[in-house]
């Protein structure tokens, strides 16, 4: 039986850690929930699936834990197999998630940053805006049909040439299959990490909290694009106003602003992005209470479900929203869309 898209076979010796081509690359480790194709002689199709959190691994077998109703990790006794029945791993989301909830937080998160101008063509939004953050300017496969119809190639193509953009695409990881192998330069890979909103949870209040329905120039000197500061252009597009609600949060020491935070509520959805710290006020916790603010906030204004976005490498912040809740949902990459003539 051949392997699935996304997974690897493994040899009898070990088990490779690998998976999807452009997604989940990281290694497997102890706690994650995986699903293990092993050989399976009494199966009809000799093969037979686990999936559930892995307990250990060794060259000569692994030892996985079926998962509880959600996928939440459960107190099953663990299932060893040996490294020569095993052919296939792949790593999950922590969590159950349906490809209609990736497409409904995809497409809030598409109307807090919708551009200068977007279009629908098909399955597909088009976005153009400041030609800077792969977020206003991609196209993003959210309809309920684009995993079946054909991706617009050379309509994309022509909407960004005309704003004299290269032709951007967003990957959700499922939802965006069928644009996967058309694309190339891929970006980084992004986890989006989500959680329900409930009661309001308490703060620590070592500084000021306020926010405000635009930014003002301190807001905006803070701010900063993976390292480094946006053109004003950029910055000016923070400002637009969307379809929903916007906030621009911030804490203050001795009125200095020093942290900010961008938030959004589209669809019942709480994104907050543009998260920032000055740096001689980091690891005092400022981070982790303007977040619980922020949730606080959405809470306040109905939102049912927060989400925002960290680049797979920065385990710092995994870890500071880890801390406030959040739990991996899917993840996504931008890549750059071929030319028509050979897709």
């Amino acid at each position: 039986m051949p392997a699935s898209p996304g997974c690897q076979v493994l040899t009898p010796t070990r088990l490779d850690t690998t998976m999807s081509r452009i997604f989940r690359s990281d290694e497997v480790q102890p706690g994650d929930r995986v699903v293990l194709r092993r050989i399976a002689p009494e199966m009809e199709d000799k093969f037979s699936d686990i999936i559930g959190h892995i307990v250990s691994v060794t060259p000569t077998e692994t030892v996985i834990r079926p998962q509880d109703i959600g996928g939440m990790p459960s107190f099953k006794n663990g299932i060893v197999v040996p490294a020569a029945d095993i052919k296939i791993v792949k790593k999950l989301s922590p969590r159950t998630i349906r490809n209609s909830d990736i497409r409904k937080l995809e497409v809030a998160y598409s109307k807090a940053f919708p551009g200068i101008e977007h279009r629908q063509v098909g399955q597909w939004l088009l976005r153009a805006g400041d030609g800077i953050t792969e977020r206003s300017n991609s196209a993003a496969p959210l309809g309920p049909s684009a995993l079946f119809d054909p991706v617009p190639v050379a309509e994309i193509h022509e909407f960004y040439s005309r704003h004299g953009l290269p032709p951007l695409v967003l990957i959700p990881e499922r939802i965006g299959r069928v644009v996967e192998k058309l694309v190339e330069r891929l970006g980084p890979e992004i986890i989006v990490m989500a959680r329900k909103l409930g009661d309001e949870v308490s703060v620590e209040k070592h500084a000021e909290f306020r926010i405000d329905t635009q930014p003002d120039d301190d807001w905006l000197r803070l701010y900063h694009f993976r390292g480094k500061p946006l053109p004003r252009r950029a910055l000016e597009l923070l400002r637009t106003q969307i379809d929903g609600e916007m906030g621009f949060g911030r804490l203050l020491i001795d009125g200095r602003t020093v942290a900010i935070t961008r938030g959004t509520i589209t669809d019942g959805y709480l994104g907050y992005s543009a998260v920032e710290v000055a740096p001689e006020y980091r690891r005092q916790g400022l981070g982790t209470q303007l977040g619980n603010h922020m949730l606080n906030w959405g809470l306040a204004h109905e939102a049912h479900t927060a989400y925002l976005q960290v680049i797979a490498s920065n385990t710092a912040g995994i870890n500071l929203y880890t801390k406030l809740g959040f739990l991996e949902h899917h993840r996504h990459r931008y890549g750059l869309l071929k030319n028509p003539e050979t897709s």
